[in-house]
């Protein structure tokens, strides 16, 4: 722990770590104590390493594996709240890594889940912390920043649509008694489709850096009001709105969503560090925002549809607020104006 901790505190030597914290679900995670027998450094530290048996499995295969490490390895720049690192330790062959990061609690963070959403104001800002992010790698490639040329471009694959697929099912019959009709009534090839569409759709707009998995449940609300981002673990090269809509979506109550939405979604597009011709229009954006709910629908059916993934509470929430924008953001309709003649594969 010395040497994880001896670049942003020199001359502290660790004398004792104690295991405070376990969990381990998607990935492994532990948060540790650390006292010193000489110098300074954080009271804890956060660990985190590949998750096993059929967590595993599915990072392989989404891609998603070594995403974070990289990313935090890498040394790029993101201008959004997320937590330091202070070492990162790859094996490739034996697909695992660790890294040792801050432990966000320690600056007062406050991490948050679907069954405490945040306010409109506290999405404010984190909205403006994602068009920070954006604004820094808008239109990038591997040959702009070759220091995240690994990043892979958002594309549907029928490696995740077909996990999707199978776990839909179970998902809307669990959440039935909160999903609209227009939900219900549609088949999973349906639902997965619609989720085709729009990750297929995000390669309309210029390219930035994604984190790829902001609903609420990888977020924290700090003392001043500020939203970081954790778990970058699904980082991607694509479109914008993929980012903001499942961010502003899944982190307010429906009825905040509501009487908020256009507003935010303005937020964000004014706060873009971009001259006035690369900047989405507001026109453009809250189509692309409209659309944006077939993603997180998506997901969380099939995430409601697991055991062991996520708590239920937190799934059924999350399914209810993008059930809900689906209907009433017309987000069929918004796909059929972004790609009128899509098509995409339904079967295995």
């Amino acid at each position: 722990m010395t040497a994880a901790l001896a670049s942003r505190h020199p001359g502290s030597e660790v004398g004792e770590v104690r295991l405070v914290l376990r969990d381990d679900g998607n990935n492994r995670r532990a948060r540790f104590g650390v006292t010193y027998s000489a110098g300074t450094g954080p009271d804890t530290v956060f660990c985190k390493a590949e998750g096993l048996g059929e967590h595993r499995v599915l990072h392989r295969n989404n891609g998603n594996m070594f995403n974070e490490p990289d990313l935090f390895a890498s040394g790029a720049p993101l201008p959004v709240d997320h937590p330091a690192s202070y070492l990162v330790v790859i094996d490739r062959p034996a697909e695992d890594y660790v890294i040792v990061m801050e432990d966000v609690t320690g600056r007062g963070a406050d991490p948050r889940d679907a069954t405490r959403p945040m306010t409109p104001d506290q999405v404010a800002h984190g909205l403006r912390g994602l068009a920070r992010l954006h604004s820094r790698y808008w239109g990038f490639s591997g040959e702009t920043n070759p220091e995240l040329a690994w990043v892979r471009t958002w594309a549907a694959t029928e490696g995740f649509a077909g996990a999707l697929r199978t776990r839909v099912p179970t998902g809307v019959e669990r959440g039935i008694d909160l999903l609209p009709d227009e939900v219900r009534s549609r088949s999973a090839d349906e639902l997965v489709g619609l989720w085709w569409r729009y990750v297929e759709s995000l390669a309309a707009d210029p390219p930035t850096l994604l984190h790829g998995d902001a609903h609420i449940g990888n977020t924290y609300v700090l003392p001043d009001g500020d939203v970081g981002f954790l778990d970058w673990q699904v980082a991607r090269r694509g479109g914008w709105s993929q980012d903001v809509g499942y961010f502003l979506v899944g982190s307010l109550t429906v009825a905040d969503r509501r009487e908020h939405e256009a507003d935010l979604v303005a937020e964000y597009l004014g706060a873009l560090e971009l001259p006035g011709e690369r900047r989405p229009s507001l026109e453009a954006g809250w189509l692309s925002y409209r659309a944006s709910a077939a993603y997180g629908l998506a997901v969380w059916l099939s995430t409601l549809g697991t055991d062991g993934w996520q708590r239920r509470d937190v799934s059924l929430a999350l399914a209810e607020r993008y059930g809900a924008a689906f209907v009433e953001l017309e987000t069929e309709a918004a796909l059929d104006r972004l790609r009128p003649c899509a098509l995409e594969p339904l079967s295995p």
